[in-house]
């Protein structure tokens, strides 16, 4: 009989091409289906519960596969993290129902962003170092205008593959502890670079290039050009998927 395994999967993004499997490019769903399909002796394509680009971190990504093993999860496990390059961790494997699908059954995404003013020998991989003064009173009354339902064309880079780019931000908040600055958000979906573009173009209205009201009207506006900075892919983390 068939078996759903879900994988809760931490990785380093920087020396990968991404999550997507993609032809002579090493990525982090490659290099999972590659292992497991030599631990289990059968082809494993793995179900992601999204698409991490280029650069981009993740504490706690989904994925579920379907496999005809009866290897038990503890074993699998320990297989799987001794195989694994040292920029992957499993830190989780669990069997669930066989109608769960990481992709589709996700109710909520939450990502970070991480801040770091100056530069800091430690964080250089792992998060944005701006010079910028910011008013940070300023970003946070900014970030109240993305909250509920609104279209963030503005701030997806490239052509949007979804049917629509409405998303429903549940939280959207900032966090300073010294040199260090944070930006959370939790969504029902997102788009392309979108939680990249929030940051760089509130870094934006923080820094006085943009207005409130600028921001307003550039999430009104449906057009990326009108949108600012994009934050780099190294301070981007995929925190948690709800169900």
């Amino acid at each position: 009989m068939s078996r759903n395994v879900k994988l809760k999967i931490e990785y380093d993004g920087t020396g990968f091409s991404g999550w997507q499997k993609q032809p002579k490019l090493r990525t982090v769903q490659g290099e999972i289906e590659d292992k497991l399909t030599g631990i289990l002796r059968e082809k494993i394509t793995l179900i992601g519960s999204g698409r991490t680009d280029v650069g981009v971190h993740a504490l706690e990504q989904v994925a579920n596969f379907k496999t005809e093993t009866k290897l038990n999860l503890v074993s699998m496990h320990r297989g799987l993290n001794s195989l694994l390059p040292k920029d992957i961790l499993i830190k989780d494997v669990e069997e669930v129902d066989s109608d769960f699908n990481s992709r589709y059954g996700a109710k909520s995404r939450v990502y970070r962003y991480k801040i770091c003013f100056g530069k800091d020998i430690f964080l250089r991989r792992f998060a944005w170092e701006v010079s910028y003064c910011l008013d940070l009173s300023k970003i946070k009354k900014a970030t109240k205008i993305i909250l509920g339902r609104q279209n963030f064309t503005s701030f997806c880079v490239g052509k949007s593959a979804k049917p629509n780019n409405h998303c429903f931000v549940f939280r959207a908040f900032w966090k300073k502890d010294g040199n260090k600055l944070e930006f959370e958000i939790e969504a029902d979906r997102f788009l392309h670079t979108m939680v990249r573009s929030l940051v760089g173009t509130l870094i934006d209205v923080g820094r006085g290039y943009f207005s409130l009201k600028d921001f307003a009207d550039i999430l009104k506006a449906k057009d990326h050009k009108k949108a600012g900075l994009t934050a780099p892919a190294k301070g981007l983390y995929l925190v948690r998927v709800n169900y």
